[in-house]
């Protein structure tokens, strides 16, 4: 078999015509995968931004807590406090009252 010159041209345009084509479909691919890449990457965006006001929220729920946990607690001990008044109070009340009969 004799190759002459337009053979091996023929068959390098053959050849480069084949690889074109090869390298169309991979970049076709590429390109598929790589728009499916961007609409996840999106879609975990998005995902990322509802978690951070989620979070936000949370963040701002918890304060409300505790600063409602502190004012309970500043409450409570008022209340104590009180309620200790009031005992010694009746206990003066007794006491004056036991003086003021010996008397």
């Amino acid at each position: 078999m004799e190759i002459n010159e337009e053979k091996l041209k023929s068959f390098i345009k053959k050849q480069s015509e084949e690889t074109r084509r090869h390298f169309d479909i991979v970049a076709e691919d590429l390109r598929s995968d790589m728009k499916l890449l961007a609409e996840s990457v999106g879609g975990i965006q998005e995902q990322l931004v509802i978690l951070r006001e989620m979070v936000a929220k949370n963040t701002e729920d918890i304060v409300m807590i505790k600063m409602n946990m502190e004012i309970i607690k500043n409450s409570l001990r008022k209340k104590v406090d009180f309620e200790e008044f009031e005992i010694l109070t009746k206990r003066v009340a007794l006491l004056e009252s036991k003086i003021i009969n010996r008397k």
